[in-house]
């Protein structure tokens, strides 16, 4: 597939690392242009090319945001990603590093406002870059590896996201809509940043819900 990664920081590189190991093709980018991306992009090597955040979007069957959830002015032009899917690994934070409070609604709800049209998908967004980093393990069978949570309303857009968390070597557990399913992944949940196998992931969720 083609994927394109808006955000180039520590989940946006470390994924489109994982993404080219794999076997896609990646458009990696940033708020700062194609030009500050040289390096990454040498270095993920031919499948790898560096563009404007729209292009980014435009290129990719499938786009991850990897950007501060309190900057939208860094997504893409709903436009360019109306009907794709679409990845939101961002969560709500505020510069201080507290959370922004968004009452009854949770971070991807807002963000699907902001890209209407969108397959909305939460994933990404619970583990931390260095595990994410090192971890994967397809050599294992998927309920031993790392779990990776998944949320969403799109139920094809889900397993599509699903079966490229398995291909990166991480077992992907699905959490629920994106409402419900996402409130689950935010941080202080029961799921957030805590190292757990695939199986252990199923049971979290379960008892969580």
């Amino acid at each position: 597939m083609k994927i394109g990664i808006i955000g180039a920081g520590m989940i946006g590189a470390t994924t489109a690392r994982l993404f080219v190991d794999a076997g896609h093709d990646v458009a990696v980018s940033n708020s700062r242009g194609p030009e500050s991306l040289r390096v990454l992009v040498s270095e993920l090597g031919p499948r790898a090319r560096a563009m404007t955040v729209d292009d980014a979007a435009s290129f990719g069957d499938i786009v991850l945001l990897a950007v501060p959830w309190r900057s939208p002015e860094a997504l893409p032009s709903p436009e360019r990603v109306r009907g794709k899917v679409v990845i939101d690994a961002m969560n709500p934070y505020r510069p201080d590093g507290a959370l922004v409070d968004l009452g009854d609604s949770t971070s991807s709800e807002e963000t699907l406002k902001r890209l209407p049209g969108a397959r909305l998908v939460k994933a990404f967004n619970t583990i931390w870059y260095k595990h994410l980093a090192s971890r994967a393990r397809p050599d294992l069978r998927v309920d031993e590896r790392h779990a990776i949570f998944v949320a969403g309303d799109d139920e094809e857009a889900k397993r599509v996201v699903m079966q490229l968390i398995e291909q990166i070597g991480f077992a992907p557990v699905a959490t629920g809509n994106l409402r419900d399913g996402g409130r689950l992944q935010q941080p202080g949940s029961a799921v957030y940043n805590k190292p757990m196998t695939g199986a252990d992931a199923v049971r979290a969720v379960q008892q969580a819900k």
